[in-house]
C-alpha cells in the first residue's frame, strides 16, 4: 500500500501524544455534521469544494491547513485552500509532476510524507514545504460514489499541511477516508448540479444564437428578395470569409441594421 511505501520506520503511532483515537473520531463526526448541514444540492463545486476543506481542517488534529488539487484535463489544480499560502507546496508538485498529492491521485491510495524524507523521491515537494515551515503532509484521494470503487470517478485529492512531524498516524488516515467518503455524495450533488447549470447556459446560448441568426436571415431576405436558403447561404459565406462564427456574423448585421448603416 502507499502507506507503507512512503512511510519511515519513524511512522508516530495512535499512542504518545496523539489525541484520544474516540476524541478523534468525534471530530470527524462533528465536522461532517458540519459539512453536511452546510452543503446543499443546489451549490456550484467551488463553493463546496471550499466547504470540504474548511471543515476538513477541523476534523484532524496538528491540521494547519487543508487544500484540495482537483483533477483536470490539462494539469492538476487547487480549487480549494484554508491557506493561500501553501498553494504554492502543491503547485510545485503539478509542475514537477511528482510530489505526495499526485502519488494519492495516481494510486488512490492516502499518502503521508514526513518533510526531510523524500528529498530524492520528490525534491521540489520537500523544497516549497521546508520553505513554508510544513513538516508533515497527508493527501487523500477524493471519489465520487459508486458501487465499484476500481471504476469511480477520481476528482483529485484532499491534502492536510502540519507544522507538526509527528502529525498525522494510520487512525488519521482511516478518518479521513471516512471522511472524504461520507463527503463525496455532497460532492457529487453539487458536480451534478454544476454540469446541469453548464447544460442550461450552453442551451441558452445556443437559443440567442438561433433567434440572431434567424432575424439575420429576415433582414437578408428583405433587402435581397431571396429565400430563407439563399439568406443562410449569405450568412455562412461571409462567416467562411471572414473566419468568424456564423451567429458573429448575424449579430454584427443586426447591430449595423438597428444603427443604420
Amino acid at each position: 500500500m502507499a502507506y507503507e511505501a512512503t512511510h519511515s520506520a519513524s511512522t508516530p503511532s495512535t499512542n504518545g501524544d496523539r489525541p484520544d483515537p474516540l476524541e478523534r473520531l468525534d471530530e470527524t463526526a462533528e465536522a461532517l455534521v458540519v459539512l453536511r448541514d452546510a452543503l446543499t444540492g443546489e451549490e456550484p463545486l467551488d463553493n463546496a469544494l471550499q466547504r470540504l476543506a474548511d471543515t476538513a481542517a477541523r476534523a484532524v488534529p496538528d491540521a494547519d491547513a487543508v487544500t484540495i488539487s482537483l483533477v483536470t484535463a490539462e494539469q492538476p489544480q487547487t480549487a480549494a485552500t484554508t491557506d493561500t499560502g501553501l498553494v504554492d507546496v502543491d503547485e510545485e508538485q503539478y509542475r514537477a509532476n511528482r510530489g505526495p498529492c499526485l502519488e494519492s491521485v495516481r494510486t488512490r491510495q492516502v499518502v503521508r510524507a514526513v518533510v526531510g524524507e523524500h528529498v530524492d523521491e520528490w525534491p521540489e515537494f520537500e523544497a516549497a514545504a521546508a520553505g513554508h515551515g510544513i513538516r508533515a503532509y497527508l493527501s487523500v484521494p477524493v471519489l465520487l460514489p459508486s458501487a465499484d470503487e476500481a471504476t469511480a470517478q477520481l476528482i483529485g485529492s484532499l491534502n492536510i499541511y502540519s507544522h507538526t512531524a509527528e502529525a498525522f498516524d494510520p487512525f488519521d488516515e482511516g478518518l479521513m477516508r471516512l471522511f472524504t467518503t461520507a463527503a463525496s455524495a455532497a460532492i457529487s450533488g453539487a458536480h451534478r448540479w454544476q454540469r446541469s447549470r453548464e447544460h442550461i447556459t450552453q442551451l441558452e446560448r445556443a437559443l440567442v444564437s438561433r433567434a440572431a441568426i434567424d432575424q439575420a436571415k429576415g433582414v437578408l431576405m428583405a433587402v435581397h428578395s431571396c429565400t430563407a436558403d439563399e439568406a443562410f447561404a449569405m450568412l455562412v459565406q461571409r462567416s467562411q470569409h471572414e473566419n468568424v462564427k456564423l451567429r458573429d456574423v448575424a449579430k454584427n448585421l443586426l447591430d449595423t441594421v438597428t444603427r443604420g448603416d
